[in-house]
């Protein structure tokens, strides 16, 4: 059992680490992402939530090989093209879960109650809000879907006449 702890936890700080990398980009891309939609004319408000969406997606592409290798171990477990599609699904219901707690964050916790802070930091604030609900369901779907055969593909393939 104290093995078993031991090695969930190890799990754990390693796919943190490996989160830190992809919240680090995530985090400083949004700002320039930021300041290109409002150049292209998109008001403050939109031009934070795409912000975030392409901060995240920059995020997503960084954070796959460091979590394939180091996090879940799954560095020859001869699936990454199966892995990434399920990464990428994922990260893509994480990704909305992010957009959508940092907008409503922004909007009922930061701007309500830390309305004299700069704009900045109330987006960057309620940014690490949405990021930090987006890695709990992130660490979930990669730790029990993603790097772990589930069968899935296995019942898909022999349904369609599949043998490779």
């Amino acid at each position: 059992m104290k093995k078993l702890k031991n090695k969930e936890l190890r799990v754990f700080v390693s796919f943190f680490l490996t989160a830190i990398l992809g919240a680090g980009t995530n985090f400083i891309t949004q700002i320039p992402y930021k300041y290109l939609f409002l150049h292209l004319g998109f008001a403050d408000k939109p031009a934070f939530n795409f912000s975030v969406s392409a901060g995240y997606l920059t995020a997503t592409v960084v954070s796959f090989v460091p979590a394939k290798v180091f996090a879940f171990s799954a560095k020859e477990s001869g699936n990454t093209r199966r892995e990434s599609v399920k990464f990428l699904t994922i990260a893509l219901l994480a990704w909305g879960i992010q957009v959508g707690v940092s907008s409503l964050a922004f909007d009922h916790l930061a701007n309500r109650y830390f309305a004299e802070q700069s704009l900045l930091v109330r987006e960057k604030s309620s940014h690490v809000v949405g990021m930090g609900v987006s890695f709990l369901a992130n660490y979930f779907g990669h730790k029990f879907l993603t790097f772990r055969s589930t069968g899935i593909y296995n019942r898909i393939k022999t349904r369609n006449g599949r043998q490779n």
